[in-house]
């Protein structure tokens, strides 16, 4: 799923308390004379602001953005300003509860199926909203809607009509193609299940799509919400109310579990209880995460009316918009050939991929997408405004703050992932080899969690460019590699180990793509300050294998007498705890400067207990 927001002045907003006095800035590059003056957003409420000693070793790539106000208004200070530390701290604590709360339901979600056929089908019907939202428009409110948003504000009204007619089109769209996905729920389920194994239930998936496929409408509507919460840097709400689809989620399926009897195969009933418990609420949790992001607009001053037309802008997004879709219609042939191997294999296969696949996701989630969240709005803005010397700065900084965080918890995962499986996944009505299995593949796309993190980012940069072909090239690359070596796995691979080779053919891809963004982007803007990059990447490597080798050591020093649910827990527990602390504290050791803002909240965190 996916994965945290602001507008413009209105008659009925409260007026703002004075600015203080006008403090020394420094020297801007010249706007573009025909730009209208931009009318800057209010500031959330509770924000922030800068520590300027905390953060002036990183001057360069942690202060704010240069105010851009109404002429001849004075710029607010810089100590008033939200930095990108403070603000990707605050989308990391939501997004790590997030991340949690919707990890664990998943989790009691195979207790109370399995890791089996009833699973499978859930799981790739749940994904079928996902997939059509994101064909239809998820990509490209993702994407590309909030630097458009952050430019509309310098539009005399603050980009207030623009964003009205931007929810018109999109809200037409979503209803109409909500609609039309219900009625060829068949048709979708065909695609992307291979009835033909026996091995996954084409009928009991088809169920669950009927009841679970009008989350598109409600995924639309938050991500919509939040780009333009995000783009008047908002980010508390969109942060937590993924907390509040999570909770409904669960309590969903505490009363699925209670219900008697199980979810019926043969035949499968539309009408069965348990089967309309679990589709309805779950997509009930989706309504309410949507539901959440109403308030905190209402507060900022925007209201919304229905407001039809096209302007240049316009049209402008529908040429972005229309690259975009062909990068989610490419990434989705890849998709589609992923899911009928996994299907094709042993049973449970597409379930310990998927699994596996939002293990990876939680660091990522926490790090990577608070991280993401925080910086596009200031991409954008120097990419507005033509400076590349800001756009590189931002780039190389989230670059290198994704290294040091991401790749050392990438590598303890390869050790722990098969404790991770048989700790998590092994009760109710799972079994250990299963459970086992799906550590395996945990630990295997590890490998691939920094360079994915690096392709997020770097897409984002094209998007704050205002460049959409690119992405859908370099997309089109690394699905034209992909799809050959997933048709491989189930000649080469026992049924079993299938989802092992897709695991890997994956994190290769992710690689090939990390490498392909590096290089177009150093054509189109010059010097990335790689050299920087690549060091920390290095020394990041050796703290890891130091951390590795710490955690293996570890691991034997769990005796294995102990029950294999108890032993899977204990040693998750000692090799995670003595790898990351051996990989992090290797790093402040060296004086790694990015490390530096963790060393920094760890020490005043222990200073206050």
């Amino acid at each position: 799923m996916r994965r945290a927001g602001q507008l413009p002045p209105d008659p009925q907003r409260v007026p703002q308390p004075p600015q203080p006095p006008q403090a020394p800035q420094r020297p801007q590059a010249p706007r573009p004379p025909q730009r209208a003056p931009r009318r800057p957003p209010a500031p959330p409420r509770g924000w922030p602001t800068a520590d300027p000693d905390a953060l002036r070793p990183y001057d360069e790539l942690t202060r704010v953005l240069p105010a851009i106000t109404q002429a001849g208004a004075p710029a607010e200070p810089a100590d008033q300003q939200p930095s990108l530390a403070r603000s990707t701290g605050k989308i990391a604590i939501a997004s790590l509860i997030s991340r949690i709360t919707g990890f664990l339901w998943k989790v009691m979600l195979a207790w109370a199926l399995g890791i089996a056929v009833r699973n499978d089908s859930f799981n790739v019907a749940n994904t079928l909203p996902n997939i059509i939202y994101e064909l239809l428009l998820g990509g490209v409110l993702a994407s590309i809607v909030v630097p458009l948003l952050v430019r509309s504000q310098d539009d005399p009204d603050g980009g207030e009509a623009y964003t009205q007619r931007l929810i018109t089109v999109a809200l037409t769209l979503l209803a109409g193609a909500t609609v039309v996905a219900v009625a060829a729920a068949p048709l979708f389920t065909s695609l992307y299940v291979d009835s033909s194994t026996g091995r996954a239930s084409h009928e009991l998936t088809t169920a669950f799509a009927y009841l679970l496929l009008p989350q598109i409408f409600f995924y639309g509507m938050f991500a919509l919400l939040m780009a333009i919460l995000n783009a008047k840097h908002n980010f508390g709400p969109p942060a937590w109310a993924p907390v509040v689809n999570n909770l409904v989620v669960m309590a969903t399926i505490g009363v699925f579990a209670l219900m008697p009897g199980e979810i019926s195969i043969d035949p499968v009933r539309l009408g069965d209880a348990k089967l309309l418990t679990l589709g309805i609420g779950v997509t009930l949790g989706i309504v309410a995460q949507a539901a959440m992001l109403v308030p905190p607009l209402l507060r900022s001053g925007f209201r919304f009316k229905w407001n039809w037309g096209i302007d240049a802008r316009m049209k402008e997004f529908g040429g972005l918009a229309a690259w975009i879709l062909g990068y989610v219609a490419v990434s989705q042939v890849g998709y589609i050939v992923n899911t009928r191997v996994l299907t094709a294999g042993d049973e449970g296969g597409m379930t310990s991929y998927y699994y596996a696949w939002l293990l990876l996701q939680l660091p990522y989630g926490v790090i990577g997408v608070s991280l993401l969240t925080a910086i596009m709005p200031r991409m954008s803005r120097a990419a507005a405004d033509g400076d590349n010397h800001k756009l590189v700065a931002d780039l190389s900084y989230a670059s290198r703050i994704s290294t040091v965080t991401l790749l050392p918890i990438a590598a303890v995962m390869t050790v722990v992932g098969s404790a991770v499986g048989v700790a998590l996944f092994s009760l109710g009505k799972s079994d250990v080899a299963a459970a086992e299995r799906l550590g395996q593949s945990l630990a295997i796309a590890a490998f691939g969690l920094l360079p994915y993190a690096l392709v997020m980012l770097q897409l984002r940069v094209f998007y704050a460019l205002k460049d959409a072909r690119t992405p859908t090239l370099i997309m089109l690359v690394m699905t034209v590699v992909k799809v050959p070596l997933l048709y491989l796995c189930p000649i080469i691979l026992e049924p079993r180990q299938i989802v092992l080779g897709a695991m890997m053919v994956n994190s290769l891809t992710f690689v090939v793509g990390a490498v392909l963004g590096q290089v177009w982007l150093w054509v189109r803007l010059g010097n990335l300050r790689s050299r920087r990059v690549l060091g920390v990447i290095l020394f990041t490597l050796v703290a890891c294998a130091l951390g590795v080798t710490a955690a293996v050591l570890a691991g034997y020093l769990v005796p294995d007498s102990l029950g294999a649910v108890t032993r899977a827990w204990l040693t998750l527990v000692v090799q995670s705890v003595v790898g990351l602390g051996v990989s992090f504290g290797v790093l402040a050791a060296l004086k790694v400067d990015e490390i530096s803002p963790l060393t920094s909240r760890f020490a005043r965190l222990v200073k206050r207990a």
